[in-house]
């Protein structure tokens, strides 16, 4: 189910991209394919913008391919569908995350978990696999395979639906997978961004007491009052992080831990589980402590974004209990101040670009 079969036609699109390491955006004319018969063509409403976006813009880890157009936090509406599509119809409103292809036929694929299958494709090209190359959601519209797509229910804010595409799956599927999503568990949030807040938001609905972990002392108002999480930790104050040894059954840690996962490790009860949403620097490894883990019988491990199926009981999840992201929207021509403003982590907590009114070609 690749979603890509050959086209002798294109259809014209436009979006804004990158064409060197110094990350600046810049319009963008470029080609879709036609719209084939397993697919659908969105007219783009919204995009979010991912760290990721900022990372492969900016050549962080040296691997990107110009020129990059970036975004796969997509929401918008069916505009044409194919021949044998039968999941949509023109009208709808859908979602597109961070996968738009995959073999079908791996572990992963035939487990509904197509973000695990070793010849999955992204919604824009981050590195050169030697495929076709691909362009995001800071454009015009986008073909895409049906099964690739997600249904957006009618009574969530479009605009803040888009960051649950990529920061919501990721943070909703290792809850889900890993169990920690039962009514009355601690679970603590280490980093409170794009991913920590819809961490503590999806924790309240299913019932949890949630904790943030953070080093910014200042966000303490906005965690407990806005968000209603449980409590608050200060990550480098030694005095809170021991009045929380051995209080949680969970960790979701957004942020990549440095040094030591020893603090973070004391903090979890029996069977606790630390899972990983975030690679370390690699230039920078993170020391493992083993007696941790021996002695509470302790876990770590970490996870991606969700397949399909998953993503889909994510959004209908949050339909049902009012879930959106907290989102700074921003016309297109402000996406290079935004991206500025993300490297020094200055949004509360996601900037969501509003294609179809201020994308110009």
């Amino acid at each position: 189910m690749s979603g890509f079969e050959e086209q002798n036609q294109t259809q014209r699109a436009f979006g804004w991209a990158a064409s060197d390491s110094s990350g600046t955006l810049h319009p963008f004319h470029f080609a879709r394919r036609a719209n084939g018969e397993n697919d659908i063509t969105l007219k783009i409403l919204y995009c979010g913008i991912c760290r990721t976006d900022l990372d492969t813009v900016n050549n962080t880890y040296g691997i990107s391919l110009y020129p990059v157009l970036p975004g796969h936090e997509i929401v918008g509406e069916v505009i044409q569908v194919g021949a044998k599509v039968q999941k949509f119809k023109v009208g709808d409103k859908a979602g597109v995350g961070c996968f738009i292809g995959s073999c079908g036929s791996c572990d992963g694929c035939q487990s509904d978990l197509e973000s695990y299958c070793p010849k999955s494709i992204t919604t824009y090209t981050i590195f050169d696999n030697g495929g076709d190359k691909n362009y995001g959601g800071y454009s015009d519209i986008l073909v895409v395979d049906q099964h690739f797509a997600v249904h957006i229910p009618e009574n969530l804010a479009l605009e803040g639906v888009a960051p649950l595409l990529c920061a919501g799956i990721t943070v909703f599927s290792p809850m889900k997978f890993f169990g920690l999503d039962k009514a009355g568990m601690h679970v603590g949030v280490v980093g409170l961004g794009g991913l920590g807040h819809l961490a503590v938001k999806f924790g309240k609905a299913f019932g949890m007491k949630m904790s943030v972990i953070s080093t910014s002392p200042s966000k303490k108002i906005e965690a407990i009052e806005q968000l209603k999480a449980d409590s608050f930790v200060v990550s480098h104050d030694m005095e809170q992080m021991e009045g929380a040894v051995g209080t949680l059954d969970g960790i979701i840690a957004t942020i990549s831990p440095t040094q030591s996962l020893l603090p973070l490790l004391n903090l979890l009860k029996l069977n606790g589980k630390l899972i990983l949403l975030t690679p370390p620097d690699l230039h920078k490894p993170i020391e493992i402590p083993i007696m941790p883990l021996f002695s509470g019988r302790r876990t770590i491990s970490a996870s991606m974004a969700g397949g399909m199926k998953e993503t889909q009981e994510m959004i209908d999840f949050a339909a049902k209990h009012n879930i959106t992201a907290n989102v700074e929207v921003i016309s297109t021509d402000y996406v290079n101040k935004a991206m500025d403003r993300l490297a020094k982590g200055d949004v509360r907590y996601r900037f969501v670009i509003d294609i179809a009114n201020t994308l110009n070609p």
